[in-house]
């Protein structure tokens, strides 16, 4: 098998791919085949950290009427639940795990400290990340960004569930709609494609992190990426 390019990655899974085939909660299947493939990164020597959304229990933003800062929170535990799910998939493969919560719930999970992640990570243990920024009004995206500039890490993996990249204009509405291979974060901002939110874009921008966006419809494509193949949408600076 060809080597990774990448020594520590930050994967961003959608509260979506989690859900599988169902309409809401946690598919068992999907989860596990998702660990496989985590699985055989970690076997490859690569240092894994992943962030969960939420959105198959709860999207915060999508909430009507009720509080802002109070629907954030609800999204915030919904990620939780996804993080101790991937956690349970992932030590039934034999591969030790911590969670570390933005949010303090020390029965079920770590507090988030980042020199404990970075150890963790480098005594070969895949991190969770969950529970956000632990503050209302930012996504998972931006928490990825933000944990991973704070490790380090040399790359964001953005799995999405239902397309394979990132287009020029939404492929669900135009059947026309080209797949981009390349952008620059400059070019995220000022078109305004909805890959990620403004305010993760500019601290990607900022650290210098490049992302690859893929289709996970396909778990294997998760360990075909961190081999260097080609696939998806490459961001990353000028």
């Amino acid at each position: 098998m060809s080597k990774p390019i990448y020594k520590r990655v930050v994967l961003k899974l959608s509260g979506e791919a989690l859900k599988g085939k169902q309409g809401f909660g946690i598919d068992e299947d999907t989860i596990y085949e998702t660990a496989k493939e985590i699985k055989k990164l970690h076997e490859l020597g690569v240092q894994v950290a992943i962030v969960v959304g939420g959105g198959n229990f709860w999207r915060g933003r999508t909430s009507k009427g009720m509080d802002r800062t109070t629907a954030d929170y609800m999204g915030m535990l919904a990620t939780v639940i996804n993080a101790l799910a991937m956690q349970d998939a992932l030590e039934n493969l034999g591969i030790l795990t911590r969670v570390q919560t933005a949010i303090e719930m020390r029965q079920i999970a770590e507090p988030y400290i980042r020199r404990k992640a970075v150890r963790h990570l480098e005594k070969e243990r895949v991190v969770i990340f969950a529970a956000g920024t632990g503050n209302p009004y930012f996504s998972t995206d931006t928490t990825a960004a933000l944990r991973a500039a704070e490790i380090e890490a040399d790359v964001i993996l953005l799995a999405k569930k239902g397309v394979d990249g990132v287009y020029d204009s939404d492929p669900q509405e135009n059947p026309n709609a080209q797949k981009l291979e390349k952008l620059n974060y400059k070019e995220i901002l000022n078109l305004g494609l909805g890959v990620m939110d403004s305010t993760a874009a500019s601290l990607c921008m900022d650290n210098k992190i490049p992302i690859i966006v893929f289709g996970i419809e396909k778990t294997e494509n998760i360990v075909k990426v961190v081999l260097g193949e080609k696939m998806g949408t490459q961001l990353k600076e000028e």
